[in-house]
């Protein structure tokens, strides 16, 4: 299957239609195996090829305090660092979706390879800032 790092066409489509209110809808991040196809034409959370494992959750887990930011013509989105705890479950890539709107795909995270957990998985995003975050636009 194909797992490419990307924020999804889908979304920066959306987000140009104005579907999309990052400060308002209800974020996920579901985990998946390297079975999973994700990639820049991921167009909605689905439950194929997504992880099972002592403390997941199908569908994944709540993205919390997601701020907008923008700074030298760049905008930006920056939210805690997801994490598991109790966890026991091998994944390989992630999906944050939007669950407001028909959870529809936002960015896809590749981990490189697989990784197991047997205490706390914890997801480290990128620092929060125009040229780093991991989800951002400029011109």
């Amino acid at each position: 299957m194909t797992i490419v790092q990307t924020q999804t066409t889908s979304f920066k489509k959306e987000l140009y239609q104005g579907i999309h209110d990052l400060t308002t809808d209800v974020l996920k991040i579901a985990l998946y195996t390297a079975n999973a196809d994700l990639n820049a034409s991921t167009t909605a959370y689905s439950s194929s090829n997504e992880i099972t494992g002592t403390g997941y959750v199908a569908g994944g887990k709540l993205i919390q305090n997601v701020v907008v930011s923008s700074e030298n013509y760049t905008a930006y989105v920056s939210f805690d660092n997801p994490y598991w705890n109790p966890a026991s479950f091998t994944t390989r890539c992630a999906l944050i979706y939007n669950v407001t709107k028909a959870n529809r795909s936002i960015a896809v995270l590749d981990f490189g390879s697989d990784k197991t957990c047997t205490a706390t998985f914890l997801i480290t995003m990128p620092a929060n800032t125009a040229t780093t975050a991991l989800i951002r636009s400029s011109n």
